[in-house]
Formats: C-alpha cells, structure tokens, sequence
C-alpha cells in the first residue's frame, strides 16, 4: 500500500504540471483540496483531475463539517479540564490578595496544572480513539455521497470488522510514521530563507494525496470497493 500509494502520488502530480499547479491553488483555498481528497477516496485511480469546482468545494465543505462534529469530544473535554485549572488559579489568587501569587506560589498550582495535563492524556486517547472511526467514516461519506454516513457507526465498526481491528490499526500507524517523516522533511525544507514556503507549498499537494490513497486503500482492504451503504446513518 505504501509503495502504491507514493507512486500513486507521484505519478499524479510529475509531469501533469497544470494540474499541480491547480492543487497547490487549492491547498490555499483548502476546503477545494479536501473535497479533492474526497475524489481520491471515491477509488479513482489514476489520480483524477480537478474539476467541478463547486462540487469540490461543497464536498469539502463537508468534510470540514464532519471533522467539526467529530472534533467536539476533545474540544470539550479541553475546555471542561482547562477552565477548571483557570477558574481554580484564579480563585486560589483572588483569595490570597497576593498580586505576584502567579509566581510566588508555583507549587501550588502544580495540582491544577497536574490536572489540566490529565485532561490533556484524556483528549488525546479520545481523539485517537475518534480518528479511527471518523476515517472510515469520511470514506464511507465520500463514496456514498451522504453525510451521515461520516457517522454510521454500524457500518464503520462492520468495515474494520472486515479489515481486521489489528491489521487497520497497524495501517495506520505506518501512515502516521511515514507521513510525520514527509512531513518533517517538508517543514525542514520551508525554513530555507526566501523560497522555502514556496517549495513547502509546491511540494504538499504530494503528501495530501499520497495520504488520501493509502486511506482509500485501507478502506478497500475491507472487501467495499463500492461502499455501498451498510447499516443505518
């Protein structure tokens, strides 16, 4: 999948200069690059071009949507964790009439601060746990071309059923190694002076598609080439 995908990518975007140049126009205007990520996961190969615009921004749209509604749990369990720690040093100042109490009194906020990382370990496993649902389900939404599909939880826990819990979760986290090494290798490249932005620009679009088919290609592991609706939304 790995060697697949990376050449997938590359034979994607070497060679088809406009169309390059038109996916690093809309890595600017991103929700036109995530709806394009979303004609990669519908199993178009070789790499589609990128037309219909305003389907591409819609469908971008979407996901974005999606990725909101499945993002809520850790934002909350953030917000909840962290305002405890706040209204705490807060309350714990107010009462000391202290006005340097921030810095004369660091060992006791350690338990509120102690706390917040909890909530932080907490949203963490949280998300890990959330992202392997919502990456079946953004597929699952992109080729049925139905919302709710993003959050058929049925059908998802049927389609890594197929692929099997260890197989998909060991997928992901050669994904997750090899693309933080990409990813590394691009964020070095944007610290050279003058033009290193530009090339970290130009050089993306590579990394987003050689993501969205290695997705896609964990997603068809499962035997659901169609993705033909399972289940209730």
């Amino acid at each position: 999948m790995l060697g697949d995908s990376l050449g997938y990518a590359k034979d994607g975007l070497v060679g088809h200069w406009k169309r390059w140049i038109l996916l690093i126009i809309s890595t600017i205007i991103f929700p036109l690059m995530m709806g394009y990520t979303m004609e990669i996961w519908r199993g178009k190969k070789p790499a589609p071009e990128p037309e219909q615009w305003g389907k591409l921004f819609i469908d971008g749209l979407k996901l974005l949507v999606a990725g909101i509604v499945y993002a809520i749990p850790v934002i909350l369990i953030i917000l909840v964790f962290g305002g405890f720690a706040l209204f705490g040093a807060f309350q714990a100042a107010a009462m000391s009439g202290d006005p340097n109490y921030f810095t004369t009194h660091t060992s006791e906020l350690m338990p509120l601060f102690a706390g917040f990382m909890v909530g932080l370990l907490i949203a963490f496993i949280v998300a890990i746990i959330i992202g392997l649902f919502s990456t079946i389900g953004f597929v699952r939404m992109a080729r049925t071309e139905r919302f709710g599909e993003a959050f058929n939880f049925g059908a998802i826990l049927g389609t890594i059923g197929k692929i099997g819990w260890g197989s998909y979760i060991v997928a992901l986290i050669i994904l997750f190694i090899v693309a933080g090494i990409i990813a590394f290798v691009l964020n070095l490249i944007s610290m050279i002076p003058f033009i290193g932005f530009i090339l970290w620009l130009v050089l993306l679009p590579f990394l987003i598609i050689f993501e969205a088919r290695y997705i896609c290609m964990v997603y068809e592991s499962a035997g659901e080439q169609q993705g033909a609706p399972q289940g209730t939304a």
